[in-house]
């Protein structure tokens, strides 16, 4: 099985790309949306995407299945870009297509979550990236992340393990009524050691 990353220099449609997981935090998408409008030119946009190619693992059905970057192909779309480069991380067209969704979950290459933080079954993530819904603890957690609550971290879906942190100690309608006052408290819970285990944790070494 290859592991090596080779990028396919023919541009893949984005709307044939087939999910990993259920979910984005749609601030983070638009915000991606506004860096994306700030590159006016066709030279800048090209280096963006060549720069940001999207991992996926081809699957027993020949279709590519994006294991990072969903955030960025949902901002590209919703943008209305048609096409984008894909790098390969794993070959997966020999194994059993009943088999497929097993080796997935086993090497943590899919996050079959809802919106609720719930596991579902891997026939309910969405076909294309247009079927995304949100999850506003996505989105807060990534601003935490930014503002320097937790660190970045190579752990596959990190930072939808935050939000699921944040799911249990804030009121979703907290979130998506006043966002600012959800990070003012994502912080100090994220720093706390209730989250000590969670992957980037940063918070203080020792109790005062």
């Amino acid at each position: 099985m290859a592991n090596t990353r080779e990028p396919l220099l023919k541009p893949i449609p984005i709307l044939s790309l087939r999910p990993t997981q259920m979910t984005v935090g749609m601030r983070e998408v638009k915000e991606k949306r506004r860096r994306w409008r700030e590159h006016k030119s066709d030279k800048k946009r090209a280096e963006l995407l060549g720069k940001h190619m999207i991992p996926v693992v081809l699957g027993p059905d020949e279709r590519h299945y994006v294991v990072d970057h969903h955030h960025l192909a949902r901002a590209l779309h919703d943008e209305g870009v048609k096409d984008i480069l894909v790098t390969v991380i794993a070959d997966l067209t020999m194994v059993d297509r009943e088999a497929f969704w097993g080796v997935m979950d086993n090497k943590r290459w899919v996050y079959p979550y809802d919106a609720k933080g719930e596991r579902r079954h891997f026939r309910d993530i969405p076909k294309t990236i247009e079927g995304l819904k949100d999850d506003p603890f996505r989105s807060l957690a990534g601003e935490l992340r930014r503002a320097g609550g937790f660190a970045k971290d190579t752990t596959p879906f990190s930072e939808f393990l935050w939000a699921d942190f944040l799911r249990r100690r804030i009121a979703r309608k907290g979130v998506v009524d006043d966002f600012d006052k959800a990070i003012e408290k994502g912080l100090a819970l994220v720093k706390s050691h209730d989250a000590v285990y969670l992957p980037g944790w940063c918070g203080p070494a020792t109790d005062d």
